[in-house]
């Protein structure tokens, strides 16, 4: 019933992701969300990230970073990384899916989306044809609209567990 919109991966952490496998496997090209994604919600990149899309970036993958909030709070995140990026990008509309993998040079036979929402970041990577990795919130405070996203979610993720056994 929900298989429209479950992601191909469901994992505890963008930091518990195999990105050299994903690399290995021809992927070239990475569509990340910040908050609650990389750090908690509102927080400037900190050292795991910035480690993290440094290391992406000597691996070999381009880097994009498509958020629904705000210049502001993007470039404030992007301040010590400097990988392009979409504010306001209205996911899950494909529009900045596409800009972003035209602007990194790949397609969407190469390259996969990493976010926290799947009524955003995965819809969107789903509608676009992209490989989706939803990963558990870093942090459980959030704005009051992401809450009441969030307990639909948990009905959509419970039958996403039971039909795939995967945690």
């Amino acid at each position: 019933m929900f298989k429209w919109i479950y992601p191909d991966e469901y994992l505890d952490s963008t930091y518990s992701i195999d990105f050299q496998m994903l690399y290995d496997d021809g992927y070239r090209g990475v569509i990340f969300d910040i908050d609650n994604t990389l750090v908690p919600h509102g927080e400037p990149a900190d050292e795991r990230a910035i480690d993290l899309i440094n290391n992406l970036r000597d691996m070999g993958f381009k880097v994009f970073l498509l958020s629904n909030n705000s210049r502001a709070r993007v470039e404030m995140f992007n301040k010590d990384i400097g990988v392009p990026f979409i504010s306001m990008a209205a996911k899950p509309l494909t529009m900045n899916y596409k800009k972003a993998m035209k602007e990194m040079g790949t397609d969407k036979n190469n390259t996969f989306v990493v976010g926290d929402q799947l009524f955003t970041d995965v819809w969107g990577a789903k509608s676009m044809g992209l490989k989706s990795i939803l990963v558990k919130p870093i942090n459980a405070k959030e704005e009051i609209q992401i809450v009441i996203k969030r307990k639909f979610e948990a009905i959509i993720l419970s039958r996403y567990n039971e039909n795939e056994n995967i945690v």
